[in-house]
């Protein structure tokens, strides 16, 4: 399967230089979403998987897989590997890239919920109520000492997801079942046969594209919907998370758009397939870094950097506000007897985010 060509590296050495940066940005994210996932949850043994956690480990992951994705395109390249030319590259290429979407989508849907809980709230009750919403999201239920004494002996429980995050799930497998379709096919056409195997990875990354613009504009939309609605909440707290929610939404929609005309104009995605393809050593290496490095890496560098608070100790969970990601409810919220009263439950426990 890993048929040797010949043994000396022939790749183009600008591109030995571009895939040995990304490489290393690539590590150096993935330890420090992987050593911040461990010092989150050390920090506080009894909270199962929070959003925190999920995203932490989901830009890990990505990154992981662009790093070997990066260090075997080189060793590949050198070494000649004829099926790293075929479907080994494309699912090397392919799986963090998947990997990253599911991130992104995760995001979406946390922001959905926010949304149409708010709109809930405004129709069943006041403003108010939604202000408490969008501010103090996911409170936990309050904890016996026998939960409390279950939860540090079982960290990792069983997790109970919600709706919205469910069909994130879905919607991520029923991809990667469709990147594994591709791969046969681009297996199937290492043979002698009508199917054209560059073709197919070519059609893959179109499509795959196609839907990284519309989580982009999805982003957007839902990104300045949050903040119209934050508006009206007159705290230095709720300025801070319009930032945020503003930020991560222009990144998105910057980022991804650049990658996603790279892949739709160009062939930079299928250069694991880089010895049938005409490459200009300097214009491909900048083509590399837009694609990988801003439509990418900078993304996921933005979301580490606005989770980068580490939620309270053990002692002070009394009021725990990360976890939608646990409950089959989005919210579940608390009503305070004003708003001056909310915002004083807020300070004693973790920062409820739409991030």
């Amino acid at each position: 399967m890993f048929e040797e060509k010949e043994k000396s590296c022939t790749f183009p050495r600008e591109l030995v230089g571009v895939n040995v940066g990304l490489a290393f940005f690539d590590g150096i994210i993935a330890v420090i979403a992987f050593s911040q996932l461990a010092r989150i949850h050390f920090r506080n043994l009894q909270l199962g998987w929070t959003r925190q956690k999920v995203f932490h480990l989901l830009i890990g992951s990505t990154n992981a897989g662009y790093f070997v994705y990066f260090v075997l395109t080189l060793v590949a390249a050198c070494r000649g590997w004829l099926c790293w030319s075929y479907s080994c590259g494309f699912i090397a290429m392919a799986f963090p890239r998947i990997l990253f979407f599911a991130t992104f989508l995760l995001l979406l849907s946390f922001w959905v919920d926010l949304c149409h809980q708010a709109d809930d709230e405004e129709e069943e009750d006041d403003e108010q109520g939604f202000l408490e919403a969008l501010l103090q999201n996911s409170l936990n239920r309050p904890r016996s000492s026998t939960t409390d004494s279950r939860r540090i002996c079982y960290p990792f429980r069983l997790i109970h997801v919600g709706s919205r995050q469910k069909i994130v799930i879905l919607v991520t497998v029923l991809v990667f079942l469709f990147m594994l379709t591709f791969a046969v096919l681009i297996w199937i056409g290492m043979e002698d046969n009508p199917i054209d195997s560059s073709t197919v990875a070519r059609v893959y990354v179109d499509l795959f594209a196609a839907a990284i613009l519309l989580l982009g504009g999805a982003l957007a939309c839902y990104g300045l919907l949050l903040c119209r609605k934050m508006r009206n909440v007159r705290s230095e707290r709720a300025s801070s998370e319009i930032w945020k929610v503003a930020g991560l939404a222009i990144v998105s929609v910057l980022c991804f758009t650049s990658s996603a005309l790279v892949a739709l104009l160009t062939d930079i995605p299928v250069l694991y397939h880089w010895h049938e393809l005409h490459i200009d050593g300097v214009y491909t290496s900048l083509l590399l870094i837009l694609y990988y490095f801003i439509g990418s890496a900078v993304p996921s560098a933005f979301v580490l950097w606005v989770m980068r608070e580490l939620p309270p100790m053990s002692a002070n969970i009394q009021e725990e506000s990360t976890t939608v990601f646990i409950t089959d409810d989005p919210v579940e919220i608390r009503r305070p007897q004003s708003w001056a009263t909310a915002a004083s439950s807020q300070n004693q426990g973790s920062r409820g985010s739409p991030i």
